[in-house]
């Protein structure tokens, strides 16, 4: 938590501004009616801050309490306890909900009005730009010290809510990334089977059935090589990459590929194998038009 003097060293607010402020006191204190009653005018034109004024004895109350802020601005004296009048007040506007936006908005009158009262009375320009520069100072103090009550409010409501998001989405994770591990022990032992079912294709050459087992056995390599292209996509993920949708467009290639092999040792008719052709031209077509996306998102 930053003292007075730290936000203070912050704004380059010095004990000068401190004076220059302390000598429209007067003026702040002959003004202060005029003040209150424009800028309820302003805040009574706003509907949602309308709402929170609801009679004329609230509406004197909230009066009052803003003179007493705005003479606060001139008095010279900005230690801790302006400090803490200042935090009060940040917190009562978020108990009532005032939003933070018409705080400012608010905060932009406030500047205007002093502006045009040090105009109307400060007929040298230099002192006029002196005085500027003070009242630019003490309002932004007092706007960063409000506003940062509402952050702390704001901190209160999703302290709870965001420890118990962090929990679940880690959670989530480790959950995602256990499933990307048991999938890819899994593909390891169906590329084992793959391994055993390729020998098997093999010795269909050496009984002497060579159309059958050079087919069957280039279809189980295509396989293989799916297995070998998942595999090594899960790992990627696992080592924290992302999903290649190119992969898995290869992989229905693949399949289909084999389909056709299978398709021709069958000796289906020739519209299963048209039907079978015109779908694997789509997904030729899909995974061009997919991989000139991807080139084209990752081209500087």
């Amino acid at each position: 938590m930053l003292t007075m003097q730290e936000i203070k060293s912050h704004y380059f607010f010095t004990d000068e501004d401190a004076d220059l402020l302390r000598t429209l006191y007067p003026l702040a204190e002959a003004n202060q009616q005029r003040f209150a009653d424009e800028f309820y005018d302003y805040l009574l034109s706003i509907p949602e801050t309308a709402e929170i004024i609801k009679s004329d004895l609230v509406l004197q109350q909230h009066k009052k309490t803003h003179q007493g802020w705005f003479l606060n601005l001139f008095t010279g004296t900005y230690d801790n306890q302006y400090l803490y009048i200042l935090q009060r007040i940040g917190h009562t506007h978020v108990k009532v909900g005032v939003s933070a936006h018409f705080v400012s908005s608010a905060m932009t009158l406030v500047r205007q009005f002093i502006m045009e009262i040090i105009h109307e009375n400060f007929p040298d320009r230099e002192m006029r730009r002196r005085l500027h520069r003070a009242v630019e100072k003490i309002i932004d103090i007092n706007l960063d010290i409000i506003g940062a009550s509402y952050r702390e409010e704001e901190m209160k409501k999703v302290f709870v809510s965001h420890r118990l998001e962090s929990k679940l989405i880690q959670a989530t994770e480790r959950f995602t990334y256990g499933l990307n591990l048991v999938l890819v022990l899994a593909l390891a032992g169906v590329s084992i089977s793959i391994v055993s079912l390729f020998v098997w294709d093999i010795l269909h050459i050496f009984r002497g059935d060579m159309e059958k087992g050079i087919l069957s056995a280039l279809g189980s390599l295509l396989i293989l090589w799916m297995m070998i292209e998942l595999m090594d996509n899960e790992i990627k993920t696992l080592k924290g990459g992302r999903f290649n949708i190119l992969v898995f467009i290869g992989v229905i290639i693949v399949a289909m590929i084999r389909e056709i092999l299978i398709s021709t040792l069958r000796h289906d008719a020739l519209e299963t194998q048209a039907f079978l052709a015109g779908t694997l031209l789509i997904l030729g077509v899909v995974y061009f038009l997919v991989a000139k996306s991807q080139q084209f998102r990752t081209t500087p």
